[in-house]
């Protein structure tokens, strides 16, 4: 018998059929645990249909085991502390000792059974987003079944209809649960291995949270004004990379589960979208984009040939959600001379440090101190210096000859001589400049020139 730390640890070695044998018809499966903020390899199945198993980004794939022709799993909901990137942990509610919980995968056909035990301090449910089963498995807690009790186990069983990309989450005090963390993707595979096959595929859940710089508990009644934006509870640069081979093909699935839309692009590429939570998408029914917008409660995935070896940048294209610990009061202090000012400060806080006055990319740049509990506004660093993100941001890394289960970040790529931009020192032309243009530059004496301000005066 393995214990909930040691079934984990292994990548795709996480658990083989005669690791389960002995539990079998024997009371409740395991329930695996993971305490670990890492991307975990691919689970392939220790039985049944065979398939392409999904990499869930800084997460893991629930083991089951086989039980009369069930496929059997054990999902704990308790209090977990995750990680979000180094230097800060939240205190979340999740499952099996993460948030989000680990993605369950099972193939189109199969009957499963899933037990959840309930560890929070309240009653909670599991509803399965999306999917086609019988009312009273649908988790919503008073209508169709009762709530899971503290302290107390209820199973799920039915049959994966359909294929495709779903998620679960409670349907029980549902405002704070899944604000707090509570929430997983549930995967499931095609019965025929030649249906939409991929040599990669990519799992991430979009979440927000408002957590004050110092504090650990999520605001479960913030309803707009979130601070921390994550891919499976994590922000760059804690969001591991996307590691694909060349000549791969690729599917990313993302879900969203916050309380906004999301707009999420990858550069370097296009691609088409493959499926929603409703379904695969019919081949004449596709579209190319580069930017694909998740809109809240949904599901959307996208694949693409991985063709082009780099470093190319993933992330939702809302400014904002590029950024750590924003704070929503900050004053904009672009063009205001804060040199006075600044010396008077200094003599009661010599730390201070003057910010804004020409952007915020020194933000990117200086390693401030900061309040315990939390992370830079701006952050990471590549080959050429600071990344100036945070937040929903990550790297799709193709290089050549990458093994088939190799999902460790090979290091950052050396763009080969002449294709990278460089500095220009030679003489330049006369910019272009529209003739009718008024705004101008205010000169450093204040003195402004703006011509339509003189017009109105």
């Amino acid at each position: 018998m393995y214990s909930r730390r040691q079934i984990l640890g292994a990548g795709a070695a996480l658990v083989s059929s005669s690791a389960w044998a002995t539990t079998t018809n024997m009371g409740l499966p395991e329930a695996a645990l993971m305490d670990k903020a890492s991307t975990q390899g691919p689970l392939h199945p220790p039985s049944g249909p065979d398939y392409q198993p999904v990499v869930t980004l800084n997460g893991w794939t629930l083991p089951f085991r086989m039980n009369n022709g069930v496929k059997e799993f054990h999902l704990v909901a308790e209090p977990v502390q995750r990680e979000m990137a180094e230097g800060m942990t939240a205190n979340l509610w999740g499952y099996n000792g993460q948030s989000p919980g680990p993605t369950i995968e099972a193939v189109e056909g199969d009957r499963v059974r899933i037990f959840v035990t309930n560890k929070l301090p309240e009653h909670t449910t599991v509803h399965w987003h999306g999917m086609i089963l019988p009312s009273g498995m649908d988790g919503v807690g008073g209508l169709s079944q009762p709530h899971i009790p503290v302290g107390k186990t209820f199973v799920y069983e039915f049959d994966l209809v359909k294929s495709g990309t779903f998620m679960y989450h409670p349907h029980s005090d549902e405002m704070v649960q899944m604000a707090m963390g509570m929430m997983g993707f549930f995967v499931i595979h095609p019965k025929d291995p030649k249906f939409m096959p991929v040599d990669r595929d990519f799992v991430f859940l979009l979440s927000g949270y408002d957590i004050d710089p110092g504090t650990y508990v999520p605001k479960v009644m913030t309803m707009t004004d979130f601070n921390i934006w994550t891919w499976n509870s994590r922000v760059f640069p804690g969001i591991d990379p996307l590691v694909v081979s060349k000549n791969d093909r690729v599917r990313v699935r993302v879900g969203n589960l916050t309380m906004t839309n999301h707009p999420i692009h990858m550069h370097g590429y296009d691609f088409e979208v493959t499926c929603t939570d409703g379904g695969w998408v019919r081949p004449e029914a596709r579209w190319p984009e580069v930017s694909i917008d998740i809109p809240v409660g949904a599901m959307r995935a996208y694949e693409f040939d991985a063709k082009y070896p780099g470093d190319w940048a993933i992330h939702c294209h809302k400014s904002h959600h590029t950024m750590n610990a924003m704070g929503h009061d900050v004053p904009t202090f672009i063009g205001v001379d804060k040199s006075k000012v600044a010396e008077k400060i200094k003599k009661l806080q010599p730390e201070y440090m003057p910010m804004g006055t020409k952007g915020m990319a020194d933000m990117g740049e200086m390693e401030m101190e900061l309040p315990d509990n939390t992370v830079p506004m701006m952050t990471g660093w590549g080959p050429h210096g600071p990344i100036e993100m945070g937040g929903m941001f990550s790297v799709v890394k193709v290089r050549e000859g990458i093994s088939a289960d190799d999902y460790s970040d090979p290091g950052w790529y050396e763009n080969p001589p002449g294709t990278q931009a460089w500095e220009w020192t030679g003489s330049l032309p006369d910019h272009a400049k529209a003739e009718d243009a008024k705004t101008k530059v205010t000169p450093k004496d204040g003195v402004t020139t703006n011509s339509s301000h003189k017009d109105h005066h």
